[in-house]
């Protein structure tokens, strides 16, 4: 299972799921900062890879619109990016892989 953060997810959360021994990749370091929503979707599903942001609209609307893709995980901002950090740990705990590939969830 490999992750991808969409630009607006802060890279402090990228780093704690590293340092659970998720395989997470940063779209900062894969594709310029005004690559389209359209297209980071895309790469992500060549990837094969969860897409995670805090683009609730753009992206329920992509994945609405995909007969198939790798999953969604739609991450709420809170006071901090610990907090946010914690959250998804605490999803990625509960649902599992089963719970994340292919299906929407929110952080």
């Amino acid at each position: 299972m490999k992750f991808l953060c969409d630009h607006d997810v802060a890279a402090d959360v990228a780093r704690v799921l590293r340092a659970r021994g998720y395989a997470v990749a940063e779209l900062r370091d894969e594709l310029p900062p005004d690559t389209t929503d359209a297209a980071v979707w895309a790469h992500a599903r060549e990837q094969n890879s969860i897409v995670i942001t805090c683009n609730r609209a753009d992206f329920l609307a992509l994945a609405q619109s995909s007969e198939t893709h790798p999953g969604l995980i739609l991450l709420f901002r809170r006071r901090t990016h610990q907090a946010e950090a914690g959250r998804l740990l605490a999803l990625l705990a509960s649902a599992g892989e089963q719970g994340l590939v292919s299906n929407v969830n929110f952080a």
